[in-house]
């Protein structure tokens, strides 16, 4: 009796049809996710962007257009009063060195103390360590009160109408401190353990190993600081009498408190035009915003995580 050999059953395709059917179902939601998240990112851009617009383009209008429309986002009476009455004193200028020579070297300053002062607080050898990030916490907590900062500054460091009166005060945040001591603590001790074991003092392993591998929170805290030192106009407003030394963010606020513009600016003896008011606050805002909006793109690729990943191998 000869076997009849079975033929084997195929699985008969889907069709087409129903295969893209189910396609198109799975995809419609990560489009719907992909577009709703657009939306969210394009709102959320307008509304950070348009501000800054209405900003950069009513400083062009002329004055009489600002008092009788507002801000708008395109000016109906386009003008360079305000740029012209700005640039043709020499107060601009002035107080543009001023605050880069403040954001500069008060940044630098800034960050190689609180780095090492950090530095000390992470070190697990450190005696007291404990102590001094107590008193750092005490201190960020408490602060030391208006009246004896301004007498310690004036009186007792004599630097009223000093441009260092504007730098020293902030040469160690203990917010920003912590920030490096929670960064020194993720690094593997076995580092400084390895440095130690070739010869390396507390002082070459610090600028040698440690400061390299912590380019990426060196380079935030910097940014942080040079932000507070650019931005800042309170010190200057307590201890800066001299308008030969007041910064950016000082005359800023010195032309939207409804000060004399002209004699300030130093430009109304050769305008006959009468001092935009409205749109030299615009136009002020506009020149001194450069710097800071510059330096983020430097900064940026600096703020990636986990270059320490290999530094230890085993």
């Amino acid at each position: 009796m000869t076997n009849r050999s079975m033929p084997l059953t195929k699985n008969k395709p889907e069709p087409k049809m129903k295969r893209n059917k189910i396609k198109n179902d799975q995809s419609f939601g990560e489009k719907a996710f992909l577009a709703f998240t657009y939306i969210i990112i394009v709102v959320f851009s307008a509304v950070c962007v348009i501000p800054f617009w209405i900003v950069l383009a009513d400083s062009f209008a002329s004055e009489a257009s600002f008092l009788k429309h507002g801000y708008q986002l395109l000016p109906s009476e386009w003008s360079l009063d305000a740029y012209i009455y700005l640039l043709q004193g020499s107060q601009l200028l002035t107080s543009y060195k001023n605050s880069l020579i403040v954001a500069i070297v008060g940044t630098l300053l800034a960050v190689a103390i609180t780095a090492m002062f950090a530095y000390v607080i992470a070190h697990p050898r450190v005696k007291y360590r404990n102590v001094l990030a107590f008193l750092t916490y005490l201190a960020m907590v408490l602060g030391g009160g208006l009246v004896g900062f301004y007498i310690m500054i004036a009186n007792w460091l004599h630097l009223k109408d000093s441009i260092w009166a504007l730098i020293l005060p902030y040469l160690m945040n203990p917010f920003y401190a912590f920030i490096l001591v929670a960064f020194y603590k993720s690094l593997p001790y076995e580092i400084n353990e390895a440095a130690t074991i070739d010869g390396a003092g507390d002082i070459k392993l610090f600028f040698k190993i440690i400061l390299p591998i912590s380019t990426p929170v060196i380079a935030t805290v910097s940014l942080f600081y040079a932000i507070l030192y650019w931005n800042d106009w309170y010190l200057s407003l307590l201890f800066i009498d001299d308008h030969n030394l007041h910064p950016l963010q000082l005359m800023i606020r010195q032309l939207i408190s409804n000060l004399n513009v002209a004699a300030y600016v130093g430009g109304g003896a050769s305008y006959q035009v009468s001092a935009p008011s409205n749109s030299i606050q615009l136009a002020t805002v506009c020149l001194t915003i450069g710097p800071i909006v510059l330096l983020y793109p430097f900064l940026q690729k600096y703020f990636v995580k986990g270059i320490t990943i290999g530094a230890v191998k085993g």
